[in-house]
């Protein structure tokens, strides 16, 4: 499959009122059929070979920690791969990024393929934003699995309204952020909103501040999900607060420093499907 024959995703997905108050009130929304079956199928072969270019894991699962046995992470597949690029450049996709934000536009942070093999681990408890050297409030990450899953195969469960607060630690994805975040969740009261079975091409937004986890994968099936990073254009790169968004900005923003609009060769404005 070539770039002239995978779907240009060009048409608007009709985000609603309710999606931006639920997003915004409880830190997610997952909305049905953002791309169709079809289009999910069409992308899933191109992606998925280039995981499988692309990884550099190879220990077996016994030999991994709690964040490799998570899932197979390969980034920035756009820069690699045309067709992947295509997924990732979407306007249907990036349109609903900047509703769900309320700017008028949005940039590229980066992609992740997120590849959960069966017999995977659990994604411990985490805020993505913890990484960024960006307003994790004013960024979000879609979640969109290539094929169906149910709950076994590893899906999301987030904090409600865990964004609202900000940063509640600075603790990267491992069993010490698990810990932490569940002795958190209930203290202050957050109701868990559990995994659900997704078709292809559904997806869930999620804003850069809001808890979520997700299960082991004790499925027979590898849990095929593609995810991108967007942030409002406009943003300035912020002061690193740790080590991995040191890591984050030198990866991500490259060229850029703090107080400086981030808006890098690499995070191109994306979006406006009118």
């Amino acid at each position: 499959m070539t770039i002239d024959t995978v779907p240009a995703l060009a048409t608007a997905y009709p985000v609603t009122q309710d999606h931006v108050a639920a997003f915004r009130a409880d830190g997610f929304v997952r909305l049905s059929g953002v791309a169709s079956a079809e289009e999910a199928a069409a992308y899933r072969r191109p992606i998925a070979s280039a995981v499988e270019r692309l990884g550099t894991e190879s220990r077996p699962l016994a030999e991994r920690d709690s964040y490799g046995m998570a899932f197979l992470q390969v980034m920035n597949l756009w820069r690699h791969d045309p067709d992947v690029a295509r997924f990732v450049l979407a306007p249907r996709f990036a349109d609903v990024a900047a509703r769900l934000l309320g700017v008028p536009r949005v940039r590229l942070y980066h992609d992740q393929a997120l590849f959960k093999e069966p017999g995977g681990g659990r994604t411990p408890w985490h805020q993505d934003a913890m990484y960024w050297p960006l307003d994790g409030s004013r960024c979000l990450t879609m979640w969109m699995p290539l094929v169906d899953i149910t709950p076994a195969h590893g899906g999301l469960a987030f904090a409600r309204g865990s964004h609202v607060d900000g940063p509640l630690s600075d603790i990267g994805i491992s069993d010490a952020s698990e810990h932490h975040f569940d002795r958190l969740v209930p203290r202050r009261g957050l109701a868990v909103d559990e995994p659900v079975a997704m078709r292809a091409g559904d997806a869930s937004f999620h804003s850069g501040w809001t808890v979520h986890k997700a299960l082991g994968n004790t499925s027979s099936e590898m849990r095929e999900v593609m995810t991108v990073i967007w942030f409002a254009d406009g943003l300035p790169v912020l002061e690193p607060a740790n080590g991995a968004q040191e890591n984050d900005l030198t990866s991500w923003l490259p060229g850029l420093a703090p107080g400086d609009t981030a808006a890098s060769p690499t995070n191109p404005v994306v979006g406006d499907v009118g």
